[in-house]
């Protein structure tokens, strides 16, 4: 009968007193963040409420297995699961942890400057430091899990011998990915690009999504996502539309005769931009730019907030203005002309636009010879 009341009592007791304790924790953080809303740390902390309740499980077990005396020929092998068990749920809980204080800090940040720009170059810091510490606490874990077996130990002083080399063949087999690796972290601290910045790469318009320790993410306008590796941002140009700030100056075209009304467009130009939530007021100007034998460019420039609000300014601009030409000045659209040319001064009265015999011939064209 004691052979079965104590392992029930020391495995059943671990388990009955691991969701004690998990709870008693949980609902004091409960009150800690309803206490103090200001600062999400607490909230965030209940987030490794499961490693924080796998550890005190498996440590409370791992104390108290001698003592249930439950499966003695495999006692070496439960004991291992047990302490693997325990260092993942440790290096779990620490990750979880340190998220919730590194998340405390940028949130806190972000309430202190209103500058998008600093905020974004922040979080991206933020979102590459989370990612090396969880890589770190990662690979100590896993390096904790193999030192628990003897073999793993024995075989650690020819490791630290063979590290040089190791290390050597490591470095010039993973040539791209420590690259990337560096690439990445120049990126976060450089301040080269940031998340939710806009830019151009390979003429593809979008907003960087995600940046990780290898790769980087860009959503395009049209909802796809481009992946490439973040050594590309560091051995090839790109633009930053948000670099330096958010604003920018847009550029429309057309192309109309010359006899447009460039006073009456200016003035509409300026009805348009009024009438457009997105345009910012700060500027506009619209100017003949080139001149073709049949047609001329005008160019309007125009500005915005961003990036968004500048594509919605050029359509919208472009979109009006053709069709005011359209419905007022028909005359100012392009259109091949078809018109006799004048004759040079002094030609005394040279053009003819046919020859007698009804043919179309070309101004200053000798009549042909009637046979």
């Amino acid at each position: 009968m004691e052979n079965v009341l104590r392992p029930l009592i020391v495995i059943g007791g671990s388990v009955l007193l691991t969701l004690v304790i998990g709870w008693a924790t949980d609902l004091l953080l409960r009150k800690a963040d309803a206490r103090h809303s200001e600062t999400p740390l607490w909230g965030l902390l209940r987030r490794g409420r499961i490693p924080y309740q796998l550890v005190l499980c498996a440590a409370m077990l791992r104390g108290a297995y001698d003592e249930a005396q439950v499966l003695r020929e495999h006692r070496i092998g439960i004991g291992q699961t047990l302490t693997l068990v325990l260092i993942g749920s440790a290096a779990w809980l620490v990750i979880r942890i340190a998220a919730a204080v590194v998340e405390t800090s940028y949130s806190r940040y972000a309430r202190m400057h209103r500058d998008p720009a600093r905020v974004r170059r922040v979080r991206t810091q933020v979102t590459l430091i989370m990612r090396v510490v969880a890589a770190i606490v990662g690979v100590v874990a896993v390096a904790a899990m193999l030192l628990t077996f003897p073999a793993m130990r024995a075989a650690g002083a020819s490791l630290l011998a063979s590290a040089g080399l190791l290390g050597i063949v490591a470095g010039v087999a993973a040539q791209s990915t420590l690259s990337n690796m560096f690439a990445g972290l120049q990126i976060a601290f450089g301040d080269m690009v940031r998340i939710g910045d806009t830019v151009v790469v390979d003429g593809e318009w979008g907003t960087v999504e995600e940046i990780t320790l290898t790769f980087l993410t860009v959503r395009t306008w049209d909802e796809r996502r481009i992946t490439m590796p973040v050594s590309y941002f560091t051995s090839k140009p790109f633009e930053n539309w948000s670099r330096g700030g958010a604003q920018m100056t847009g550029i429309v075209y057309w192309h109309l005769d010359h006899s447009a009304p460039m006073d009456a467009m200016r003035e509409k130009l300026r009805d348009i931009l009024r009438e457009c939530p997105a345009w910012d007021g700060r500027a506009y100007d619209l100017t003949v730019t080139d001149s073709t034998p049949n047609t001329m460019q005008v160019r309007a420039l125009v500005t915005a907030k961003d990036a968004d609000d500048i594509w919605k300014v050029r359509v919208t601009v472009r979109e009006q203005m053709i069709r005011w030409l359209t419905d007022h000045h028909p005359y100012a659209l392009p259109r091949v002309n078809t018109a006799d040319s004048a004759p040079p001064p002094g030609s005394n009265g040279a053009r003819s636009s046919a020859s007698p015999d009804g043919a179309p011939r070309r101004i200053h064209e000798p009549p042909r010879q009637s046979r």
